[in-house]
């Protein structure tokens, strides 16, 4: 059973930057770690991932986030950050850690086998 902890949400003006984190209870370094977000009366919908495969980190990003955020992994702190530059309203949502207990691509949110209770991220206009 892994235990995720999202931390870092919190209300910031259009064009700023927040970093969410996300701790895990433990090793994942073989899991393929996402973040999605859901915003109210929208479906959860899929925003980064990484996993760690033989010749480094592969990441996958939604066209909406592409060039904003970054998603990053410290597999020695079992930690997955999310930083989030240049902010707009339409990025306003809850931001969910997740895990998937293989490397394998996928974005769809029913493909992760592990979730965290969700951190609110508000981007003011």
């Amino acid at each position: 059973q892994v235990q995720l902890v999202e931390s870092g949400g919190g209300l910031v003006q259009a064009g700023g930057s927040l970093r969410l984190s996300c701790a895990a209870s433990g090793r994942t370094s073989s899991y393929r770690m996402a973040w999605f977000r859901q915003a109210p009366g929208k479906e959860r919908e899929f925003v980064a991932a990484a996993a760690v495969v033989w010749n480094g980190v592969n990441t996958d990003y939604a066209d909406s986030v592409k060039g904003r955020f970054t998603i990053s992994r410290d597999n020695a702190k079992n930690t997955v950050y999310l930083q989030m530059n240049s902010l707009k309203p339409e990025d306003t949502a809850v931001y969910f850690c997740a895990a998937r207990l293989d490397i394998l691509s996928r974005r769809g949110p029913y493909e992760y086998d592990y979730w965290g209770q969700g951190t609110q991220v508000t981007v003011s206009s």
